[in-house]
């Protein structure tokens, strides 16, 4: 018959057995510490110079002093000596240094719960893979702050790798965004089969791209968001028109003035020129002419060449000449640069300012 007990290796009494009660004490006391057992030190190795009665110590593999020759054993500190007991496996103790339970398995005191670091993975409602390392079955996941913000970060080894969120339906992809294979930010989207970078943003210089955004200037498929340089708003409604091969590069309408007049330019090719207060001057000639250089050019001769006299009175510096000058209309040929516009006085050589006349040629700036 064995003298300790199979379990907890209690010293049990013996037939004749004398001072009985020293054994029964030291059984006694060995239950004590091993029910509910709390472990002051686990891989402990230097007895403690002044340890409590009571104090549970789990050795390491190597322990010095009183616990020599122990190692592995389990070291009661019990009147003001040590008791030992080996471990069976299964057996459970409290680190009460940091609150965490471990079990006697395989030699060792592990945790019974694993360290929460360096894990192969986890699955939440459902199991993880190789590749899904964290895998959550849930109608929801909440990330919140912890008092401030929150940054999810998603990150990559390198410039081509990949580092994205990606969208399925049954486990096909449909929409993907972040950084595919470079730093531009683009989002992508697929029928379950080919996959399309609806925008991209450029990681230099902000600037986007992709299928979503025109082509260009002529590029109005729907669905299509406009570039800032193909459409026009309040920043470029007016300025100066341009083209290139007959497509709007520029302002819808630019306006600008000298000492010729004033002129209009559409971005379709239109221009307007106008005179206003124009002096006659004549020598001896019945006929007489001015030229009129256009505030801007055209590029080929106006269509349209009108010009206009005001018969109200105060519009002449001399009311008399007012009553005797009529317009003949245009001498010669035009040019694209200036028209020689010809004037009818009954009372022979003028000078004269006209401010009712009006002048005005419509053509094409290009």
């Amino acid at each position: 018959m064995s003298d300790i007990s199979a379990r907890l290796s209690l010293p049990l009494l013996q037939p004749s057995q004398a001072q009985k009660h020293v054994t029964h004490n030291e059984a006694l006391l060995i239950l004590d510490a091993l029910v509910q057992a709390g472990i002051a030190q686990f891989e402990a190795e230097t007895p403690p110079a002044a340890a409590s009665e009571g104090a549970l110590y789990a050795l390491g593999a190597n322990p010095t002093g009183d616990w020599a020759g122990q190692g592995g054993d389990l070291a009661l500190r019990a009147q003001e000596g040590w008791l030992f007991v080996t471990p069976a496996e299964g057996w459970h103790g409290w680190d009460l240094s940091d609150g965490g339970l471990r079990v006697w398995s395989g030699g060792a005191w592990e945790p019974v719960l694993p360290v929460l670091d360096n894990l192969n993975g986890i699955g939440v409602g459902t199991t993880h893979d190789a590749t899904n390392r964290l895998a959550v079955a849930a109608p929801a996941t909440l990330l919140t702050h912890d008092g401030a913000g929150h940054q999810l970060k998603i990150n990559k080894a390198a410039e081509t790798d990949t580092a994205t969120l990606l969208f399925q339906t049954g486990w096909t992809g449909h929409a993907e965004m972040g950084l595919a294979g470079d730093n531009d930010f683009a989002i992508k989207v697929s029928d379950g089969g080919a996959w399309t970078e609806a925008l991209k943003i450029d990681a230099a210089s902000g600037l986007v791209t992709g299928a979503a955004v025109q082509s260009s200037p002529t590029d109005t498929g729907a669905g299509r968001l406009m570039r800032a340089d193909y459409g026009y708003g309040p920043g470029n409604l007016i300025g100066t028109v341009a083209h290139t091969g007959g497509v709007p590069t520029g302002a819808v309408i630019e306006q600008g003035s000298n000492a010729n007049g004033s002129y209009t330019r559409w971005a379709d090719g239109t221009q307007i020129c106008v005179m206003r207060d124009f002096t006659i001057n004549a020598a001896a000639a019945v006929i007489c002419s001015e030229i009129w250089t256009y505030p801007a050019s055209f590029a080929e001769v106006p269509d349209f060449i009108d010009i206009t006299l005001s018969l109200q009175a105060g519009d002449w510096s001399d009311s008399t000449l007012r009553d005797n000058v009529s317009v003949c209309g245009t001498l010669g040929t035009p040019s694209v640069s200036a028209v020689n516009l010809g004037f009818y006085s009954s009372v022979g050589a003028i000078t004269v300012s006209v401010s009712g006349c009006r002048c005005l040629a419509v053509g094409r700036w290009y």
